[in-house]
């Protein structure tokens, strides 16, 4: 996911928007529009675009009241939860650790469908028309949908799509819902957690493989129970197994990783002797004698013996060529109290899930602020090949 912005926090959760929801925001607002259009020809063009842009909102309210919910019983259990991120797919807790036991696992996993299906019915029933829709095994309520008011409108649509988003989430599909239910299960019976999550990733990898193979048959006319058919449904059918498919693989080989890194200290692994540069080096020094003479994209900045910050070589790529010898590296390296490092005594679990999530390629070695040396995903790398077996190998997480 790319970089977007932050809408603040709820309940201490940071709450932060990827550039990719705006596209679906966009979309659903459109396809509604349309849809509203249809419904109610005789409402004017400000009244389907506030209608179709309120009932995209508070869908994605209800997403995120979804995320919250894995997210506040994964913190009542103790685990970290760096925030929620809406994207493309809809929304994701951003929790860091794994559950502690196959209980808590399957707690986290279920309270989100149950919330999408206790918020769909909420829906229904503020709509006036109670769950009869439903009943009926409508889940397009157009019909209905065409005598109703604005408000009633949205509601009625508001309703079914949630309940619909619950049972989507229970599908045995491995990162979704239903597919952690289904590792919590496997984790029970197997009381191993890396087994457990294989199994899951090959059950989420075959419905993923499904979707795709079903939405290219819809592409070519083919009616698909639920999906429907036609090129547009089709390609987004396929898309969704695609992302289903490489998140399986990803999950799986996250637990791997952290499951051979557990317990191993930062020491073991980090390198003492590291390449520093003084912060009153001109930036052309730090081209010449840094840059250009060892393989590194970032070197810790400091002044006499004290550590001061980073700077890397994107630091360079800011400013022109013309200013590398007037200026220094203090001017372009980001400050100690801003840079992210480890401990000599921190588990290399845990570096390696700030690397990930920071998307740096090394991390300063800090011991009660003295820089001790650097840890790379490199050291990482070569870590987990003496130690592990073929599943590491072209593991696009470490490249």
């Amino acid at each position: 996911m790319g970089k977007g912005f932050s809408l603040g926090k709820i309940f201490g959760i940071k709450i932060d928007i990827d550039w990719s929801w705006l596209f679906i925001f966009i979309l659903v607002s459109w396809n509604l529009t349309t849809a509203f259009g249809q419904m109610h020809p005789d409402w004017g063009w400000t009244l389907r675009i506030a209608t179709s842009v309120a009932a995209a909102l508070l869908f994605f309210a209800s997403v995120l009241a979804h995320e919250l919910a894995h997210s506040l019983v994964a913190r009542s259990r103790g685990l970290p939860v760096r925030g929620i991120t809406l994207f493309l797919f809809g929304g994701v807790s951003n929790i860091q650790k794994h559950p502690p036991s196959p209980v808590a696992e399957f707690l986290i996993a279920v309270v989100g469908p149950i919330t999408s299906g206790v918020l769909g019915v909420i829906f229904l029933v503020l709509s006036g028309l109670g769950l009869a829709p439903m009943a009926q095994g409508m889940t397009d309520p157009t019909q209905i949908a065409a005598q109703l008011g604005p408000v009633r409108s949205l509601l009625l649509w508001l309703g079914p799509v949630n309940l619909i988003l619950g049972v989507f989430n229970l599908i045995p599909g491995f990162p979704l819902d239903g597919g952690r239910i289904l590792r919590s299960i496997f984790w029970k019976l197997t009381d191993n957690l890396r087994q457990a999550t294989r199994w899951a990733s090959w059950v989420g990898q075959t419905i993923a493989w499904l979707m795709i193979a079903g939405g290219i048959a819809m592409v070519f006319g083919a009616q698909v129970p639920f999906f429907g058919s036609g090129l547009i449904n089709g390609l987004w059918l396929a898309f969704i197994g695609w992302f289903l498919n490489s998140a399986a693989i990803s999950s799986y080989r996250q637990i791997v990783i952290q499951d051979v890194l557990e317990g191993v200290e930062v020491r073991r692994m980090m390198r003492e002797q590291m390449p520093t540069v003084s912060r009153d080096a001109s930036v052309e020094e730090l081209v010449h004698h840094h840059i250009m003479k060892f393989d590194d994209h970032s070197f810790p900045v400091v002044d006499g013996d004290e550590f001061v910050g980073t700077v890397t070589l994107q630091d360079v790529r800011e400013i022109s060529r013309e200013a590398w010898d007037g200026t220094q590296v203090a001017e372009i390296m980001t400050p100690q109290q801003d840079v992210v490092w480890v401990s000599s005594d921190e588990e290399a679990a845990d570096a390696f899930t700030k690397l990930s999530r920071r998307d740096v390629r090394q991390l300063p070695v800090l011991d009660q602020g003295q820089l001790v040396g650097v840890l790379s995903r490199r050291d990482i790398v070569r870590w987990l090949q003496f130690q592990s077996d073929r599943e590491f190998d072209r593991s696009p997480m470490l490249g």
